[in-house]
């Protein structure tokens, strides 16, 4: 039975009901009570009964039919909605995420589950387009070094001459950037399944151990690492916890400035939230290319002119980490030049 067959004989029986209680009201009321006059008169009773019964069943009859004619019309139109929230579902499930229901009418209950579908059809439509440019944008980065490989040993091949050295040392950077690439997307594969347990992490312990291991990196480019703040206690994954304080600080190091430049780290608690802030020096950035930098495969301006020009995952595998632990990630230009970092993450969970 449907839905609209169930509420049509709902009706109907609701309206059969409560008319059967008004006509035995009513025959009480004109046999029982006795100043009606009617109880003394055990013939004219039965007069009564005789001709209150056809009219009763006439009467119970027609709301019958009005109760199953009416109650499949309202049924129909109160579940109106729920059909055109149906047929969004049926082109969803063909793939086809651009439809919205934008339901009129009053903000009642179905109202507000069109405008939930319609919002989880536009996330939907948005992931699903941000997963096609990411596995896009990963095909294209994992096929540049495989032709560039190609490429060199085509070379070798038809040039016997040519220096073997040089061969191997080409092949062995283009090598080492395609497993970074891949152990990149594999990482972030992970933070996006949460394939974690939780644990208490102190952020300021892992803000300094990343500090240290890109200690040489920072000297090698001239810049001057700065650290600081407060014991900063989260529930966590250490090893992303520390992958994403790694990427901060390597972001901070290779696109800063020339020569001279600063990298500050701190932690800080708040009332709920620990917070790992990381700031830099380098050239003033509009606030437009900031919001794109955590996109994969995004580059900044000076990072396809530097030997440490990354896998263009280095930011989107921090927001990642940040959103698998339910935190946030705020990134600002600064007014003075370069970038600020901000990862929020919650306390609850500690014990």
């Amino acid at each position: 039975m449907s839905v609209r067959l169930k509420l049509t004989l709902s009706y109907a029986g609701f309206l059969m009901v409560a008319g059967a209680l008004i006509l035995v009201a009513g025959w009480v009321f004109l046999t029982r009570v006795p100043h009606v006059g009617l109880v003394m008169e055990p013939d004219y009773r039965l007069s009564v009964v005789r001709a209150f019964a056809p009219t009763a069943a006439a009467v119970l009859g027609f709301l019958l039919v009005f109760g199953l004619v009416g109650g499949w019309i309202l049924a129909g139109r109160m579940l109106a909605p729920l059909a055109r929230i149906t047929d969004a579902t049926r082109l969803a499930a063909t793939g086809s995420l651009s439809h919205r229901i934008r339901l009129p009418g009053p903000a009642d209950e179905f109202r507000e589950l069109a405008d939930a579908f319609d919002a989880m059809l536009a996330r939907l439509e948005a992931q699903v387009a941000e997963q096609r440019r990411f596995a896009a944008n990963a095909s294209h980065e994992l096929r540049t070094p495989l032709a560039i490989s190609k490429a060199l040993l085509d070379v070798a091949r038809t040039d016997p001459d040519h220096d073997g050295a040089e061969l191997l040392e080409r092949l062995h950077v283009v090598n080492t950037r395609a497993i970074d690439l891949t152990e990149a997307l594999l990482l972030l594969s992970r933070a996006e399944r949460r394939a974690f347990t939780p644990e208490r992490v102190d952020l300021s312990l892992l803000a300094e151990e990343a500090t240290e291991t890109l200690l040489p990196l920072a000297e090698k480019h001239g810049v001057t690492v700065e650290t600081g703040g407060d014991i900063a206690p989260a529930p966590g994954s250490p090893a992303l916890l520390l992958q994403l304080a790694m990427n901060l600080v390597h972001n901070a190091i290779t696109h800063n400035l020339p020569e001279q430049g600063t990298v500050r780290v701190t932690t800080g608690v708040r009332a709920r939230t620990v917070v790992l802030t990381v700031e830099n020096t380098g050239e003033r950035l509009t606030p437009g290319l900031v919001s794109t930098l955590t996109e994969p495969f995004r580059r900044g301006t000076d990072r396809v002119h530097t030997d440490h020009a990354g896998v263009g995952l280095g930011l989107a595998i921090v927001r990642t980490i940040t959103h698998a632990h339910d935190g946030t990630l705020t990134l600002a230009p600064r007014p003075a030049g370069g970038l600020r970092i901000a990862v929020e993450l919650p306390r609850h969970g500690l014990g």
